[in-house]
């Protein structure tokens, strides 16, 4: 137990520094780049590019992306947040600075949305183009750091999300590679 605590101090303080870090160039760029990531839009936005530049593949790339966002959004929205309820920080007693500041959502922290949805993303899109595994993963990983910046999250949040993003994407493409090959997965 006394491990559980020091990694939950070790969050908050890592929280509490960013928050206390003045970097006002960054502060807007990080709270615009929050909000372009609500519902998936950077994901969606995405996957339109690749669809239309990137032929077959990148159709391929983008549906593939696609699947493991929505199996993703719907396994940790409707059943991870309820079921561990982690509250959100307390971005005033932080002081994380006003001008960060996102609309602080009504559903429980962790493990933060956002996050899993990039990873998601990228994760699932990459084995049909590799090109974009970096570029997908980069702006998966600065999503995830601008919910922390904007006092959102706690840095435990994001790390989980991703984590669980990454596991679903590996999920939805093997059973998408199964259905592909034309073999049903077993509990189908």
């Amino acid at each position: 137990m006394s491990l559980l605590k020091e990694a939950s101090r070790l969050d908050v303080a890592v929280y509490t520094a960013i928050a206390e870090t003045p970097t006002p160039r960054l502060d807007r760029a990080m709270r615009a780049l929050s909000q372009a990531a609500d519902y998936s839009r950077l994901s969606l936005a995405a996957a339109a590019a690749m669809a239309l530049a990137g032929g077959r593949d990148g159709r391929r790339a983008a549906a593939h992306g696609l699947v493991a966002v929505g199996t993703t959004a719907a396994i940790v929205n409707a059943a991870v947040k309820p079921l561990l309820r982690r509250r959100r920080p307390d971005r005033l007693g932080a002081a994380v600075p006003a001008a960060r500041h996102v609309s602080m959502p009504d559903s429980a922290s962790f493990p933060s949305g956002h996050a899993a949805a990039g990873f998601a993303f990228a994760a699932g899109a990459s084995p049909s183009l590799p090109v974009a595994t970096g570029p997908l993963t980069a702006l998966a990983s600065l999503v995830s750091y601008s919910r922390v910046h904007t006092g959102v999250h706690y840095p435990a949040d994001v790390v989980a999300g991703a984590l669980c993003g990454l596991t679903l994407a590996a999920g939805t493409n093997a059973v998408l590679q199964r259905c592909r090959s034309g073999r049903r997965p077993s509990w189908l």
